[in-house]
C-alpha cells in the first residue's frame, strides 16, 4: 500500500466517524439550523483557523531541519528518562494481547485523528464562537511548543532503546502504518508526546463544553485516555513523555482560555488578531454577500411563481 492510499483510507474512515458523531453528539437539528449561518461563522473564526494552518506549516518545515539542529543544540535526555522509569513500558507490554494490540493500534491512528478533527466541526456549529477559537489556539500552542521541545530535547523511544524488551507492536500488527509515522516523526522526537498532549487538550475542552455537548465528554475522555496508553503499549513513548504531554495540554488550554478571554480585548495580542482578521475578512465578506444575493434571487423567483 502506498502512503497516498493509506491517507485516503484514514480520511474516509475519519469522515465516516465524524458523520456518525455529528448525528449522535451534535444532533441533526443543530446541523440543519446552522446551515444559513455557516459563512458568517467562518468569517468570524477564519483568522484562528488560519493561525493554526500557519503553525502546522511552520511545524512541518521545522521538523524537516529539526533533527540536524537538535544534534547541535539539543539536550540528550534518553539516559535520564530510562534512569527514572526503567522498564515500565516493557512491563506494560507483558500484558499484551492480540485484541489489545489491534485496539490500541487503531486508536493510535484512527481514534486520534477523529479526536482532533471532531471538535473543530462540533464547535464550529455552536452559537458561541469561543470554543472553536480556544480549540484552534490550544492546538497551535501544542504544535508550536511541541516542535520546539523536539529541537531542544533528544530522546529515543522505548522500542529503539530496548529492542530486546519492547516490541514495535504497531508495525507488527499494522505494517503499513510505518508509511505514515515515518513521514511525520523522527526516532528522537518523543518528548513530550504530542499524541497525548493534543488528546488531553481535547478532553479538557470537552469538559469546558459539557453543557453544549454532554455526550462528547465521556467519548473524548475515553479516547484521550486510550491514546495516552496506546503510545506506551505500542512502545512508542515513555511514561515520562506522556506526563510531559499532559503538562503541555494544561499549558495549551490555559493559554487558549487566557488569550480568548474578553479581558484581553485591546491588548497587543488582540490587535494582532484583528489585523489577521482583516487579511481574510475581505474574501469571506465577498462570499457572504454573493451567497446573500443568490438567496435573495431565489426568494424573488419563488415569489414570482
Amino acid at each position: 500500500m502506498t502512503l497516498t492510499a493509506l491517507l485516503v483510507r484514514i480520511s474516509l474512515v475519519v469522515v465516516l466517524m465524524i458523520l456518525v458523531g455529528g448525528v449522535g453528539v451534535i444532533g441533526v437539528g443543530r446541523i440543519r439550523s446552522f446551515r444559513p449561518h455557516a459563512l458568517r461563522r467562518l468569517r468570524l473564526v477564519a483568522p484562528y483557523l488560519l493561525l493554526l494552518a500557519l503553525v502546522l506549516v511552520g511545524n512541518s518545515l521545522l521538523r524537516d531541519v529539526g533533527p540536524e539542529l537538535s544534534w547541535i543544540i539539543g539536550w540528550r535526555i534518553t539516559g535520564w528518562i530510562t534512569g527514572i522509569e526503567g522498564t515500565f513500558v516493557a512491563t506494560l507490554q507483558h500484558y499484551a494481547h492480540p485484541a489489545l494490540t489491534a485496539y490500541f493500534s487503531y486508536i493510535y491512528i484512527y481514534g486520534y485523528s477523529f479526536l482532533l478533527a471532531f471538535p473543530v466541526v462540533a464547535y464550529f456549529l455552536l452559537p458561541d464562537d469561543r470554543p472553536i477559537r480556544e480549540t484552534a489556539i490550544a492546538y497551535s500552542i501544542n504544535y508550536a511548543v511541541g516542535v520546539v521541545c523536539y529541537v531542544l530535547f533528544i530522546a529515543y523511544g522505548p522500542r529503539n532503546v530496548m529492542p530486546d524488551m519492547v516490541d514495535q507492536l504497531l508495525y507488527t500488527n499494522w505494517p503499513e502504518s510505518h508509511l505514515l509515522t515515518s513521514e511525520v516523526n523522527a526516532n528522537v522526537n518523543v518528548f513530550p508526546s504530542l499524541h497525548t498532549s493534543l488528546s488531553a487538550t481535547v478532553a479538557v475542552l470537552a469538559y469546558r463544553t459539557r453543557e453544549q455537548y454532554p455526550y462528547w465528554l465521556p467519548i473524548a475522555t475515553v479516547l484521550a485516555g486510550s491514546v495516552a496508553v496506546s503510545t506506551m503499549y505500542l512502545g512508542i513513548h515513555w511514561a515520562i513523555d506522556v506526563l510531559g504531554g499532559v503538562a503541555l495540554a494544561a499549558i495549551s488550554v490555559a493559554g487558549a482560555v487566557w488569550l480568548t478571554s474578553p479581558d484581553r480585548r485591546g491588548t497587543p495580542l488582540d490587535r494582532a488578531g484583528r489585523r489577521l482578521r482583516a487579511v481574510v475578512d475581505r474574501p469571506l465578506a465577498y462570499l457572504l454577500a454573493l451567497a446573500d444575493d443568490r438567496s435573495q434571487e431565489a426568494d424573488e423567483r419563488t415569489g414570482s411563481d
